[in-house]
């Protein structure tokens, strides 16, 4: 099991950017795509509570949030304690 899950769409230019920091520090990550709805876009709003936007990133089943609570994670120095737990 990936220690990250990140929703996304293709198309997405803040999953684009998330996916990239993700990578940038060495990050596997579990790409759930929702481009066409169905169970996984149904999953995605439930565990968000019901946010709809994408990206949406959890990290060890807490969730994170969107690309910009996951870019202020890492700005306040808090990105790297969550992800070496």
């Amino acid at each position: 099991m990936s220690i990250v899950e990140i929703y996304t769409k293709t198309f997405c230019s803040y999953c684009w950017r998330a996916k990239q920091l993700l990578e940038s520090k060495g990050v596997e990550y579990k790409e759930i795509p929702v481009d066409y709805g169905g169970n996984e876009r149904d999953a995605m709003i439930q565990r968000a509570n019901g946010r709809t936007t994408v990206p949406q990133i959890f990290i060890r089943e807490h969730h994170v949030g969107g690309c910009d609570d996951l870019l202020a994670l890492e700005r306040d120095g808090r990105l790297d304690d969550l992800i070496s737990k």
